[in-house]
């Protein structure tokens, strides 16, 4: 099981960062990786349910996931129904950093099930998803500065990665 964490600082209110960010069903046109997102709204005490198909490798990962969004606190908790990974879940979390500045925490845990292949396919899903995080945060906003997580990215340079001090 691996655990990754991208956090980023971004020049918006708080709560537009996390209105745009838990807008799922747009990632496809934001992130190269994101074939598909659909999205199922939340009905009476149920959480909002949505289909993924992600780029991975030569092929395509697909899962479903409940989500809780929290517009209050500024948060989404996800937890995998079904599909390609044997465990995905995690959360988004956004803060008020200070004068209009946003931080937004995006933290997952998963785990494909076949631990003779972790090694290899951990790293790659690993990009592939903090790739796609990346790409939908600059795609929506500018000044994003990635200030944890960014060492799978550093290869991509800007301005999909902005890095601030040491990442």
């Amino acid at each position: 099981m691996r655990t990754i964490r991208l956090r980023a600082e971004i020049d918006a209110d708080p709560a537009a960062v996390f209105a745009a960010v838990a807008e799922f069903d747009r990632w496809p046109a934001l992130a190269a990786d994101v074939r598909e997102v659909v999205t199922t709204p939340a009905s009476a005490g149920q959480p909002r349910e949505s289909r993924w198909e992600v780029n991975f490798r030569r092929g395509v990962m697909r899962w479903r996931e409940a989500e809780v969004v929290d517009p209050v606190l500024l948060r989404i908790d996800f937890d995998r129904t079904d599909g390609d990974f044997e465990d995905f879940h995690g959360s988004w979390q956004v803060f008020d950093a200070s004068g209009g500045t946003a931080e937004a925490l995006f933290e997952v845990t998963y785990d494909f099930g076949i631990e003779s292949l972790a090694g290899l396919m951990d790293p790659i899903a690993e990009r592939v998803i903090k790739r796609s995080v990346c790409e939908v945060l600059n795609g929506q906003f500018d000044g994003v500065r990635v200030v944890e997580g960014a060492e799978a990215l550093t290869d991509l340079g800007a301005p999909l990665v902005t890095t601030k001090g040491n990442s």
